[in-house]
């Protein structure tokens, strides 16, 4: 384990563990109440989120109103996180599992300085067999599209470049690898 994961796994997972063993128990609250629908999200974007320890600087609270919305007006806090109850064990397999299942279709990958897992390219290629873009930008966190969403596009359009080119990672790895030094 990377230090990023080893921290991952012992602060930042509890929610995780919760929604994938109990997920009624928390939704009765994130259904019920928009205070602790507010709070189980919001701690969420304060913590996986970049920021200097203001989370306004990167979300305003318009924002964070919008996203709690999404959730608050269709009722749906309480099968968010079901997902987890449904889907855990195949993510937990996908992320640590044995790496019989590789990904041959060209792959991007843009990783995160605040990402809560942070593989080094290395593990990745062992899953991802053509990985075309390896990315590490400056800034970002687990909700990159939403805190950073000019550097996101410019990642994703880095990466979809090098597709419609048909350039392999191996063609100029001067194009293939942004940000800063690959591996951990």
């Amino acid at each position: 384990m990377t230090p990023s994961t080893e921290y991952a796994a012992e602060w930042d997972s509890g929610y995780s563990g919760e929604h994938a063993t109990r997920p009624q128990t928390v939704g009765y609250g994130l259904v019920d109440s928009p205070a602790f629908l507010a709070a189980w999200i919001v701690e969420k974007f304060w913590s996986w989120t970049d920021h200097d320890g203001r989370l306004a600087a990167v979300l305003s609270r318009d924002d964070l109103l919008d996203n709690l919305m999404l959730y608050w007006l269709p009722g749906t806090g309480a099968s968010a996180a079901r997902l987890y109850w449904e889907s855990i064990r195949q993510v937990n397999e996908w992320i640590a599992g044995s790496l019989d299942a590789t990904v041959d279709v060209p792959a991007g990958c843009s990783v995160f300085p605040r990402e809560l897992q942070r593989p080094s390219r290395r593990w990745a290629e062992k899953r991802f067999t053509d990985i075309r873009y390896w990315g590490e930008p400056e800034r970002g966190g687990h909700f990159a599209a939403f805190e950073q969403p000019a550097l996101f596009t410019d990642e994703v359009r880095a990466f979809f470049r090098l597709v419609r080119l048909g350039l392999a990672a191996s063609a100029d790895p001067r194009v293939v690898t942004r940000g800063s030094a690959c591996g951990r």
